[in-house]
């Protein structure tokens, strides 16, 4: 096991009916600002509970929606005014991934005097912590599982074309609270997207190396078939409790930190994933659905010892040689996506040859040129990729 400094100070309040709690949990006589997307909050009558709660107590309740699937630093510095001018000392993200990412920025640059006047100087520490020595304190109401973002500091914000990670010590939520019952109205396509994004999650910290991290590697391996379990049948029956409870645990605890303590970590398919969404608006989701399948064909060798454990453990293949079982597991990776209605080609989105080049510049263009837990990934190697992908 790999050397680590595991932290994470977010308090989970998880299950039915906990939005009681959320009084006690925001400070009294605070200005608060809510933040959310786009309405459904509204719609389905969330946003309504929230101010309930938070109108038990002396506090003044601001709000600000409209914050994109991809949070863009535009609309995010509107939030950040509002901010200033109305003195908040609280922020509430209602929402799923993109709404906190949004709201993590809001609280950093709202709070940071020597970046007054040049806020997207935050964007460029890439994955590096930002070196600020506060930010506006936080917490979170869930409606989407897939991110983590809940229970983690780090966010992706858009500029322009790009999609930049932000992280910091001081964005971890103060508190979130997990009620599975707030995302029974997703639409099935959100929650298949969830469930792919808490998979590709789990196997970008799983399918790296071996480093003898058993408890880390068991509760990978519980992640993944706990979402292989559940993922069909909470798309079909949005209203089975346990399913969709068992879920949205899956999708905290998948990027929280836990799985990824003490061992190499991959992220190949999220950097290219990244710049697929960016030029040609695809869901983030499917992006990882397309080029993780891609990946362990391509780089079958490399990473050999970890795709015939999770060919063993994770899909229970037991007979035939070694490749015979990787190749197994990755077709039986690709069927589990295709069951949830998330295709896995290029092709299927009309994305084509003529389009790689572009996916590859822009890799070149944010430095995404030694991708993997081995820096083994170059450009060209990303173009094999991205071709096995079409």
């Amino acid at each position: 096991m790999l050397n680590f400094s595991f932290y994470n100070p977010t308090n989970i309040i998880f299950g039915k009916d906990q939005m009681k709690n959320l009084d006690t949990l925001v400070p009294k006589n605070a200005k608060i600002l809510i933040t959310y997307g786009g309405g459904s909050v509204k719609r389905f009558g969330t946003l309504d509970k929230v101010k309930e709660e938070l109108g038990k107590s002396e506090r003044e309740i601001f709000e600000f929606g409209g914050i994109e699937a991809n949070p863009r630093f535009e609309t995010l510095m509107k939030a950040v005014e509002i901010v200033r001018d109305k003195k908040i000392d609280f922020l509430l993200a209602v929402g799923g991934g993109s709404v906190m990412d949004g709201t993590k920025f809001i609280a950093i640059a709202s709070t940071t005097d020597e970046f007054i006047g040049k806020e997207s100087e935050l964007l460029k520490f890439g994955f590096n912590p930002i070196p600020v020595k506060t930010a506006l304190p936080f917490g979170t109401v869930v409606t989407l599982p897939a991110t983590g973002s809940e229970m983690n500091n780090g966010a992706v914000i858009t500029k322009g074309i790009d999609k930049l990670p932000i992280f910091s010590n001081f964005t971890f939520p103060k508190f979130s609270i997990l009620d599975p019952t707030l995302t029974y109205s997703l639409p099935a396509t959100q929650v298949a997207n969830g469930v792919v994004d808490t998979f590709i999650h789990t196997v970008e910290q799983y399918v790296t190396y071996p480093v003898n991290a058993g408890f880390q590697d068991r509760t990978a391996e519980g992640i993944l078939q706990t979402l292989i379990e559940v993922g069909k049948e909470t798309i079909e029956n949005p209203t089975n409790y346990d399913a969709r409870a068992n879920l949205v645990w899956c999708a905290t605890m998948a990027l929280n930190g836990l799985i990824g303590s003490g061992v190499p970590q991959d992220w190949t398919t999220h950097m290219i994933g990244h710049e697929m969404t960016a030029l040609f608006g695809l869901d983030h989701a499917k992006t990882l659905a397309v080029v993780q399948p891609a990946i362990w064909k391509v780089r079958k060798s490399s990473k050999k010892e970890k795709l015939l454990q999770y060919a063993e453990r994770v899909w229970n293949i037991k007979d035939g040689k070694e490749d015979e079982k990787i190749d197994l597991a990755i077709m039986k990776t690709e069927k589990f996506f295709h069951s949830l209605g998330i295709k896995t080609k290029l092709s299927d989105y009309n994305i084509g040859e003529d389009d790689i080049q572009k996916i590859i510049n822009s890799l070149e263009k944010h430095g995404m040129t030694a991708l993997s837990e081995s820096r083994e990934v170059t450009l060209e190697i990303s173009e094999e990729i991205l071709r096995k992908a079409l």
